[in-house]
């Protein structure tokens, strides 16, 4: 479909004739073509070399800095929901913060496919311009070290964290630093995942559980970890003390993100995400999971892409190339935590069946 008639389709300027209300406004104006068709300059150009491909990584890498840009747009409206006191989880805003963050999954995969038009330049049609960047890198992206930290990437969790910033202006350093003293959408959501209010409820549990009372632990997860206990192999026994320390603290490692609390609701979504009240939850949760994996594909790939144009050289910024964006792909995952849950799931089968008032809230049952 011609590009022209694409924008008219869905576009506020009518059909492009010149009765509508805004029949000033022309297209070319509206997307400011000049400024951006005019914002490729080569190096080569200004040596007189010949280097056809560097046309293409030009617009490659403004097309992802564009791209980064709607990302911020949109993580940053995302924040803004989660950061409000109370967010009904069957209200219009959570599925406002879902339906933004599975558009943020899909333009990650369209910044992966563009890997493989950059991959169409050959190593010796880069390397007819590759000496001429120096000491331009993409680690200069500031834009997409941003978005890490407002997702919630903590510093001290970053692939050589003293190195990180070394290359980027002072200004953008400044906004990445204030974006890591704020809260990310990974605290948010633990905050939000902590709200849950089935379990605080307790009048509603009462003799739930079948497992003797040995403790204050919620009858609901003293009959899930023993039901847990029974599936697994004798390989795995050793995952009941991960179970104890990831949902209740107990010897817990200072590394873990999510609450006890956060966790314990977290799998309770995957597991009831049946029914209606969760399914906004857990589209959430593996909404993130998308981001992570496709962030992940995307420092592969990339790394991938380096090492057959460059081999082992070092990147035009001083990195180690290939090297350092295969610690950083290794390192770099923001919402393992909530991935790691899914090692206590159980089988449908298996799952404890829920108070009927319980089932009423989450909107299975119409009435008791």
């Amino acid at each position: 479909m011609d590009t022209k008639i694409m924008f008219d389709l869905g576009s506020p300027l009518g059909d492009g004739g010149e009765s509508g209300g805004m029949s000033g406004l022309h297209y070319h104006d509206y997307l400011q073509l000049d400024k951006i068709l005019n914002a490729q300059d080569p190096e080569s150009a200004k040596h007189d070399i010949s280097a056809h491909d560097e046309m293409l990584f030009i617009i490659i890498h403004q097309a992802y800095e564009l791209w980064f840009k709607q990302l911020h747009h949109e993580a940053g409206s995302i924040l803004e929901i989660m950061r409000k006191p109370a967010l009904n989880d069957n209200s219009p805003e959570l599925q406002i913060v879902v339906h933004r963050i599975n558009r943020m999954a899909v333009i990650l995969r369209v910044l992966i496919h563009q890997i493989d038009i950059l991959e169409t330049m050959t190593p010796m049609d880069f390397l007819d311009f590759r000496d001429m960047l120096r000491p331009a890198s993409g680690f200069q992206s500031w834009q997409f070290k941003l978005l890490e930290a407002k997702l919630g990437l903590k510093f001290e969790n970053r692939h050589g964290k003293e190195y990180y910033t070394s290359q980027l202006r002072q200004e953008h350093i400044d906004i990445i630093k204030k974006a890591e003293s704020e809260q990310s959408l990974f605290q948010l959501v633990n905050a939000w995942l902590e709200r849950m209010p089935f379990f605080d409820k307790t009048e509603k549990w009462n003799n739930f559980s079948l497992v003797p009372k040995e403790d204050d632990t919620h009858p609901f997860w003293r009959e899930y970890k023993s039901r847990y206990a029974n599936s697994l192999a004798e390989a795995e026994k050793n995952n009941l003390e991960s179970f104890d320390e990831v949902f209740f603290q107990q010897h817990r490692e200072s590394q873990y993100t999510l609450s006890a609390k956060a966790n314990r609701a977290a799998l309770f979504i995957m597991l009831y995400r049946g029914y209606p009240l969760l399914q906004l939850p857990f589209q959430l949760l593996n909404n993130l999971l998308e981001i992570d994996e496709q962030l992940s594909t995307w420092r592969h790939r990339h790394m991938n892409m380096v090492h057959r144009m460059i081999g082992t050289r070092i990147g035009t910024g001083g990195s180690s190339g290939r090297d350092y964006l295969k610690s950083a792909a290794d390192k770099h995952y923001i919402y393992k935590e909530i991935a790691q849950l899914t090692s206590f799931l159980i089988e449908r089968r298996r799952l404890p069946q829920l108070p009927k008032e319980i089932e009423k809230e989450l909107g299975f049952v119409a009435s008791l």
